[in-house]
């Protein structure tokens, strides 16, 4: 069955989405190269930051179906469809994202490690949120309301959140470890509600009979 499923499966993500997204990741992660001078690893870590949100924001429509109510019909739970959209994107996400890291000069570079956690971070919140919505709505194409509430709440973070969990902390502050602890609580919750959030509800009025 998941064999069958490869192709159509193939043929309806939305590649325009995907491929802008990876698209602007690799530019925000050049910029640190198109500039003269000693490379600046502030310049570094913000662009790397950009490039994960420009990934995230890419991968925020992957879970889009117009024909949502069509396949949903189809004899394959809703945990298979979407784990096969994330299996078959997951390659580029990856490749694309480690291009990133390698265009920035080494001098520039943040801990790699770090940055690849809020990376990861920041993509699984996007497709928590694209699952959930698709759970509790009829909404056939959540990347845009997805899309919108994650620059919203980058937004937010720079403005808002307090200094240990600024996005503007950097590898030589203090509160560089503190801040990561949380970023990767931030990436449990995600992967504990985008989980859940696969799962099919039940149907109105299905009860389950005692033996």
């Amino acid at each position: 069955m998941t064999r069958a499923l490869l192709t159509p499966v193939l043929r309806t993500l939305p590649w325009r989405a995907l491929a802008g997204g990876g698209a602007t990741a690799l530019l925000l992660a050049g910029i640190p190269r198109m500039l003269s001078g000693a490379p600046d690893p502030w310049l570094g870590l913000i662009s790397l930051r950009g490039a994960a949100l420009a990934l995230a924001l890419g991968l925020a429509f992957l879970l889009d179906d117009p024909a949502r109510h069509i396949t949903s019909a189809v004899p394959v739970r809703r945990p298979l469809r979407v784990g096969l959209r994330v299996a078959l994107a997951l390659p580029g996400a990856a490749l694309c994202w480690t291009a990133a890291l390698f265009l920035v000069p080494e001098e520039a570079r943040p801990p790699v490690g770090a940055l690849t956690l809020e990376a990861i971070a920041t993509a699984v919140f996007a497709l928590a949120s694209a699952a959930l919505i698709i759970q509790r709505s009829t909404a056939t194409e959540p990347g845009v309301a997805v899309s919108t509430g994650l620059l919203s709440t980058a937004a937010a973070g720079f403005l808002l959140l307090p200094d240990g969990w600024a996005l503007l902390v950097s590898p030589d502050d203090p509160r560089w470890t503190d801040t990561h602890e949380r970023w990767a609580m931030l990436l449990t919750v995600a992967l504990a509600v985008g989980t859940r959030a696969c799962v099919e509800p039940l149907r109105a009025g299905l009860r389950l009979r005692p033996f």
